[in-house]
């Protein structure tokens, strides 16, 4: 009398077919949200320039009568500037903290009187290849890729 046990298991061919799917499910998702994070980084970079800065820059040149020039920078929305000339009415800090950078580590360029905004300022993000003057830089003028 012979008993015979049968032991389930997965074959060799079984286990790399549930290989393959999953690699092709992966290849089909994983762009997809990929590209969505890399505009969602985009979409912050232009609501900080939008609404951030703007909303601080505006607030200085209120107190000032005008923008912080480029030698001062960003950085006179967080502390009295040291460079000239000096804000007589210099009523910050306009931003809590330091100023951020942008949603890919880099230092935002802000230039007053700006080249774009002559009577203004301009400020932009260089984007994701980190280069001023490309086509996913992300602007206060209107020319960004968003």
């Amino acid at each position: 009398m012979r008993i015979r046990t049968f032991s389930r298991a997965f074959t060799l061919i079984e286990l790399l077919l549930v290989m393959v799917i999953l690699a092709v499910l992966a290849a089909l998702v994983v762009p997809r949200f990929a590209g969505r994070s890399e505009d969602a980084r985009k979409k912050a970079a232009l609501t900080q320039i939008k609404s951030l800065f703007s909303t601080a820059l505006d607030t200085y040149e209120a107190d000032n009568g005008t923008y912080p020039t480029t030698a001062q920078g960003l950085q006179a929305l967080s502390a009295t500037p040291s460079a000239a000339p000096q804000p007589k009415n210099w009523k910050g800090p306009y931003l809590k903290g330091e100023v951020p950078k942008d949603p890919w580590g880099q230092d935002y360029v802000y230039r007053s009187p700006g080249t774009q905004n002559p009577n203004g300022y301009d400020l932009l993000s260089p984007g994701p290849d980190a280069r001023e003057g490309t086509e996913d830089d992300i602007t206060n003028w209107g020319t960004s890729s968003n």
